[in-house]
């Protein structure tokens, strides 16, 4: 019976530990509560006003694989199987180096991206050749918002008079206008970008980016009239909250939004390694040109565009 009491008691105890005991999330008047913590108030930054953006930062998500909600699969690139689809001939020998993990995404709402019929079409062809046609492959820009989730870090620099991100990937830069610079001259990769502060959120309206841009390595696209309206807001001396709302009426049914956390680098992790990835791909891209092209793709390449001007040339 002793045992019996002590037990209930202890099972008691665990419970009133685990039970939260202040305001709900989201309740406004937490901050009015005698001892509720105060809101975060970031350091203030070069201009004495506003917070410290500055430093390195990157995700901790899969979103570059997909920015929806995705189990672990085989590889990025499938080729129906005997039972299940099975990895792309392109890839097999990657095996377990070339698998994607799983990610709970960063689209929110119900975590699906509004498309259109007949962009939903564009998507599933782009995801079919996936490690053909994604531009990340061949090493062009990442344009945005897909810059700030990829794997590899990327470093805010800001004073009072300017703003410019330097991004880890392919040596990607953006400079944010702080007056409006009107409309942009030509779309590009990274687009132009205009930012200003609302409160101590960071406020980037990005503009001009050129279509051919993907949004992660599954296909995801934007279009050519793509409007993306960033919110950069610090949570802690450590963390800071992305969310970007992603208008384009030529491609998606409604604007949507998609958020997820960055976190800072600190000690000697606090810097960028180069990637300038150009030379990495001169083989996937020219080998073919070679006077003797290396055996595989590249030979195999050649000899079919050979093959093709004999033809036309008959």
């Amino acid at each position: 019976m002793k045992k019996l009491v002590s037990t209930i008691a202890m099972a008691a105890a665990l419970a009133a530990c685990q039970s939260p005991t202040g305001p709900a999330a989201g309740d406004q008047t937490a901050a009015a509560t005698p001892g509720a913590a105060a809101p975060y108030k970031a350091p203030r930054g070069p201009d004495g006003a506003h917070p410290d953006l500055n430093g390195v930062w990157q995700v901790l998500n899969t979103a570059n694989y997909n920015i929806e909600a995705h189990p672990a699969q085989a590889a990025l690139q499938l080729r129906p199987g005997p039972y299940v689809p099975v990895p792309a001939a392109e890839v097999v020998a990657l095996g377990a180096v070339g698998a994607v993990p799983a990610g709970i995404g960063i689209v929110q709402g119900d975590g699906k991206i509004p498309y259109n019929a007949d962009t939903v079409a564009i998507r599933d062809e782009n995801r079919a050749k996936a490690v053909e046609n994604d531009p990340e492959v061949k090493c062009y820009l990442p344009g945005i918002p897909r810059a700030n989730y990829m794997d590899k870090p990327f470093q805010i620099f800001h004073s009072d008079k300017a703003v410019f991100f330097a991004y880890e990937y392919a040596g990607a830069v953006r400079n944010v206008f702080l007056a409006d610079p009107g409309e942009a001259p030509v779309d590009s990769w990274m687009g132009q970008s205009f930012g200003k502060w609302d409160g101590d959120t960071f406020v980037i309206e990005v503009t001009g980016l050129l279509p051919d841009a993907w949004l992660d390595r599954s296909g995801n696209v934007h279009g050519s009239t793509t409007k993306v309206v960033e919110r950069w807001t610090p949570t802690s001396d450590y963390t800071m909250r992305y969310e970007a709302t992603i208008t384009d009426e030529e491609t998606y049914t409604k604007p949507w939004t998609i958020a997820f956390n960055l976190y800072k680098r600190t000690g000697e992790d606090a810097q960028l390694q180069q990637f300038k990835c150009v030379e990495f791909v001169e083989e996937l891209m020219y080998g073919h040109l070679r006077k003797t092209p290396l055996p595989g793709p590249a030979a195999e390449r050649a000899k079919r565009e050979a093959a093709e001007r004999a033809k036309e040339g008959n």
